[in-house]
């Protein structure tokens, strides 16, 4: 199969033995790996077997594939081993952990899952499965929902969006072009995102104001307006970041004269706004225990996962010349369709970030009432609300899994107009 044979290559790139065990076992033995991931199952992959099957029917809603369980298995080693340590530093730094995200790359032995549904041929994993965006971003939000949104932004927002709408001519051209960027973006030299929301312009995104217009002289278009809300917007706090897809009103006879527009850090006119601290966003708060190295006492400190380590900032763009035979993506006044199929497999990924935020916070649930002791009993489990608060969230979270997969496994990356369940999985 593709998956498969995607999969291999993914292998190929990964130092940890652990992964390529994983990898390896599935692709070569193509061994049954169907094992169902509860809130309940410890976030250690010590005792995980391909060969595990449960026989449930939820497992195969999961893991649709044995490849799939595969990847979910390797993303999860990584995440447990590369991103769940530095979660906590970058979160309360409000900072990107640059070179880890580049080890999401297919550049310098990656993992490869930054291009996860690009072709091939334009650098990418070539998986275009809705399945296979919701498994990733539901494993990496488990330990860290921010970094997650910066690996949406630019995997999902960018990478896919280009891979969809860019075309064949695009596609071919090497120096300074739509295909560099690809291989950029895939491999990871560039960080980038996509220019959609304003200040007045966020739920409704057709009354957008920033423009552009067509200037024949030049044979290009004149970019003006501002971005609000950009993840990726910025990396170091006082320069935009590298790469971006910007939409633009490019007619004014109705709201869908929309047009999508390659802008690159540098270009002449486009600038940070500023950056935005101190967001709330979304903030998983844990409570673990800790001794006090000068005192010895135990405190109770708060550990947060929150998206302020995903860089957010508004851009501006000041009269950005942007050449028409290189820079405009897709057709002009055509971007609207472009705008809403890509906002579907965003939801997705979404939904996906809240599973495995909703899983995280379950475990941690569990973990404490298991071992704080109360009212001479030995954990909180004893006490009937307390397991009707677990049951009931866990009862939840399960259904909110049960319907993001089941989406997700027949949603076709290629179409539109899946809005109404693409919706209801982000709620």
């Amino acid at each position: 199969m593709l998956l498969s044979y995607s999969l291999s290559r993914l292998a190929s790139n990964c130092r940890s033995l652990p992964l390529r065990k994983v990898v390896d076992h599935v692709v070569q033995n193509k061994a049954s790996a169907t094992r169902a991931w509860f809130a309940s199952a410890p976030a250690s992959s010590e005792n995980w077997s391909p060969s595990d099957d449960d026989g449930s029917s939820m497992s195969k809603l999961f893991n649709k594939t044995d490849d799939h369980a595969a990847l979910r298995q390797m993303i999860r080693s990584f995440t447990e081993r590369e991103v769940e340590p530095q979660a906590l530093e970058h979160n309360r730094n409000e900072t990107l952990n640059i070179p880890l995200f580049r080890k999401l790359g297919s550049g310098n032995d990656g993992l490869g899952i930054l291009g996860l549904t690009v072709p091939e041929e334009y650098g990418g994993t070539g998986l275009p499965c809705a399945s296979a965006v919701a498994i990733v971003h539901e494993e990496l939000s488990y330990s860290d929902p921010a970094f997650c949104l910066s690996y949406l932004a630019h995997s999902i927002l960018l990478a896919n969006n280009l891979a969809v709408n860019g075309s064949e001519k695009q596609s071919q051209v090497h120096s300074n072009s739509i295909i560099a960027y690809r291989f950029y973006h895939v491999q990871c030299s560039k960080i980038g995102g996509m220019c959609m929301s304003e200040p007045d312009a966020g739920t409704d995104v057709l009354g957008m104001k920033s423009s552009a217009v067509y200037d024949p002289i030049r044979d290009g278009y004149v970019l003006n307006g501002t971005k609000m809300w950009i993840t990726n917007g910025t990396l170091t706090g006082k320069e935009t970041g590298d790469l971006f897809l910007v939409y633009a009103r490019t007619g004014t006879e109705n709201r869908t004269q929309i047009t999508q527009f390659v802008v690159e850090g540098g270009m002449e006119g486009f600038s940070l706004g500023q950056k935005i601290n101190d967001k709330l966003g979304m903030r998983a708060e844990q409570m673990r225990q800790r001794a006090d190295e000068e005192t010895g006492n135990n405190l109770t400190i708060k550990l947060y996962s929150s998206d302020a380590a995903s860089p957010t900032a508004e851009l501006v763009f000041q009269n950005v010349f942007l050449p028409a035979s290189s820079h405009v993506v897709g057709e002009v006044d055509g971007a609207t369709l472009c705008m809403m199929r890509n906002l579907e497999i965003e939801r997705v990924a979404l939904a996906a970030m809240a599973v495995g935020i909703a899983r995280r916070a379950l475990d941690e649930m569990i973990s404490y009432a298991a071992n704080r002791p109360a009212f001479g009993k030995p954990d909180l489990f004893s006490f009937g609300q307390i397991q009707k608060h677990i049951s009931e969230s866990y009862a939840e979270y399960m259904a909110g899994k049960c319907y993001l997969y089941g989406f997700s496994n027949g949603l076709d990356l290629s179409t539109y107009g899946n809005g109404l369940d693409a919706d209801g999985v982000k709620q």
